[in-house]
């Protein structure tokens, strides 16, 4: 509370001119003798605050001081530090950057509230890239970034699923999903998303595109990202998990499986697995390759009824695993 305090109590004279202890008391909600305090503090810290006396007196900053502090509170001041974005940033070209905008506010805080920030540090800590995948090289990442900033066309050589191609693109954002980057950019025919690292060339042209002013990078992320998740889910699997298996089930599955466990829950079963809490559930699968090896995990807590192929290649999994630890038992 006291290095917020302390802002804002600079910022109320910054903003204002001359104030009275009495009216920054009122402004802070404070006693006298705390702004007295924090004066005194501030004066020990540099901060040039001087008092006049007189009708027209109160405490004043030095003529043509600025604190550097408009409008960030403490909080803000601490979020600069929590953002992880330094990792980010150096493969955008901008490591240095976000470097001295650091040491800058950092420069510009309080004793007090440097320690506090500087301590965040020591306790928190973002890893994006998800478990047990390297970070992929994105060598052309600095270059489109440059590009998104400066809406400049790009030609670049892409490796899709279909093989390499040669593609003229207007950049429009960059996005970072689960350690990976992504580009969303405009092709002659629509907006697409693009993965970075499978840009293999690139070249920036001189042309300049114009920006469609109703585009929203975070809106339209969003609305693809779950567009791109319904299309993976054709098929569906109907389920008897136990209370065990619903749980389970409910952590591993990921977008719109996830939410339809959780809705499309059924009672209608056999009494034997009712009266034990069993419940039958229609989960939507991307395949039955797919779900199989998903389903696997749950073990004996749950039964495929259906489609036929997932409950047959479920049997035949099974039977083989029994196979072979009964013929591992017997060689040894």
């Amino acid at each position: 509370m006291k290095a917020s305090r302390l802002i804002a109590l600079l910022l109320l004279l910054e903003g204002r001119g001359a104030l009275t202890a009495t009216e920054l008391a009122d402004e802070l909600n404070v006693s006298l003798r705390t702004v007295y305090r924090d004066v005194e503090t501030l004066q020990m810290e540099g901060y040039p605050i001087y008092s006049e006396r007189g009708p027209l007196g109160g405490y004043r900053l030095v003529e043509g001081y600025r604190t550097r502090l408009t409008g960030l509170t403490k909080e803000e001041a601490e979020a600069l530090f929590l953002t992880g974005l330094p990792g980010p940033a150096t493969e955008l070209g901008l490591g240095s950057v976000v470097a001295a905008a650091e040491l800058k506010v950092m420069a510009a805080l309080p004793k007090e509230m440097r320690a506090r920030v500087a301590g965040l540090r020591e306790r928190f800590h973002l890893d994006a890239p998800t478990w047990f995948r390297g970070a992929e090289s994105v060598p052309f990442l600095a270059q489109v970034a440059a590009a998104v900033w400066e809406d400049r066309r790009i030609l670049v050589r892409y490796l899709s699923w279909e093989g390499e191609s040669d593609r003229k693109l207007d950049p429009l954002g960059l996005v970072l999903k689960s350690g990976l980057w992504y580009l969303v950019a405009r092709s002659p025919r629509k907006v697409r998303i693009y993965r970075v690292s499978r840009i293999l060339a690139l070249q920036t042209t001189d042309q300049t595109f114009i920006r469609d002013p109703s585009f929203d990078l975070a809106s339209w992320w969003a609305e693809s990202a779950q567009d791109f998740e319904r299309s993976l889910y054709q098929e569906e699997a109907v389920l008897l998990v136990s209370p065990r298996g619903l749980k389970e089930l409910e952590l591993r599955m990921k977008g719109p499986a996830s939410r339809v466990v959780r809705e499309s829950l059924d009672h209608d079963l056999p009494s034997a697995l009712a009266s034990r809490g069993w419940r039958r559930v229609h989960l939507p699968i991307v395949s039955v390759e797919d779900a199989q090896f998903e389903l696997l995990q749950l073990g004996k807590e749950a039964i495929v009824e259906s489609p036929r192929s997932l409950h047959d290649a479920m049997t035949e999994t099974i039977n083989s695993l029994q196979d072979l630890y009964r013929s591992q038992v017997k060689e040894t």
